[in-house]
């Protein structure tokens, strides 16, 4: 499925760019795509928080760990890309930065729990990057960018009413539910089978929407090239770390996609409004590799034909 909704996303933008009499719609078309996406990415996390308790939500040594990882990373090439002058390499270096810092996915506790760890301790490391993002992306932006024109706390509430619809809005309407209505709240979690089938398609709109980001960019194709290398380094690096910072099994999971897995369309959104508008290209290009890595992944954890005779 995650290929195909790939493949589908691709095409409905480049259906949309062969065919004129839609071009007049284009600017709703792209509000539809990113406000529907965050709509399910609330949803995705909703149908989580339900199955879990506020007091699940335990942090754990590789979250920690993992939290250091990113923001030590993030501080390190926002120091570098300070005094790297114009051009390719103060992109590519900007990519990186939102690679890195950018907070988990919330589609990465759907195939946490698919490969067997912990839906708690995913939804735990989703909530904690996103603060950490809110705080740490406003004290970085000035020095990579000094010519933005706004202060911290306008930066972090910017950040923070991206954040609150599609992660505090749904833990707290969960938890309402969870201890005022057991009825509903069981007619939920049996809904939460179908999580899966929702990241589908809010990754096809992310592909739509990361399309259009790659195809107004007017890079060259050398520097679409570089940015594959930077983005598709990132994505490996960060999955292979998440995977070595834990010590059971299953925190080994959880870590891996909890580091690795990324919530691009916030990526996307980072590189338009506070970098340079091309970085966003970075951001639809990990979503590729690291939805096809979790196939990948997916496709080995289920057993085979024969295991199952």
């Amino acid at each position: 499925m995650l290929p195909g909704a790939l493949v589908l996303g691709i095409s409905l933008y480049l259906a949309y760019r062969i065919t004129p009499w839609l071009h007049p719609c284009g600017h709703t078309l792209h509000i539809a795509a990113s406000e529907g996406q965050r709509f399910l990415i609330g949803v995705l996390l909703f149908l989580q928080f339900v199955k879990i308790s506020p007091h699940d939500l335990k942090i754990k040594r590789w979250h920690l760990l993992a939290l250091s990882f990113q923001i030590t990373a993030f501080l390190l090439l926002t120091f570098v890309a300070a005094r790297t002058g114009e051009g390719e390499i103060r992109i590519l270096l900007e990519c990186a930065m939102l690679c890195l810092v950018c907070p988990a996915a919330a589609a990465s506790g759907v195939v946490t729990e698919k490969l067997g760890g912990s839906l708690a301790g995913s939804v735990t490391y989703v909530t904690l990057t996103n603060v950490v993002a809110t705080f740490l992306i406003p004290i970085a932006i000035p020095f990579v960018r000094p010519s933005a024109d706004l202060a911290f706390w306008q930066y972090v509430w910017h950040i923070a009413w991206k954040i609150f619809p599609v992660l505090v809005l749904p833990a707290l309407l969960a938890w309402l539910i969870r201890y005022t209505t057991h009825k509903l709240q069981r007619l939920l979690m049996r809904w939460s089978r179908y999580t899966y089938c929702i990241w589908g398609v809010s990754l096809t709109l992310a592909m739509v929407l990361a399309t259009r980001a790659l195809l107004l960019s007017g890079l060259s194709a050398g520097a679409v090239t570089l940015i594959i290398i930077v983005s598709l380094g990132c994505c490996a690096l960060q999955f292979f770390t998440g995977k070595h910072l834990a010590r059971t099994t299953e925190d080994r999971i959880t870590a891996g996609q909890g580091l690795g897995q990324k919530n691009t369309g916030f990526l996307i959104w980072l590189g338009y409004n506070y970098m340079t508008p091309v970085t966003a290209v970075a951001g639809g290009l990990y979503a590729i590799w690291q939805n096809l890595f979790n196939s990948w992944e997916i496709h080995r954890h289920q057993p085979s034909p024969s295991s199952k005779q």
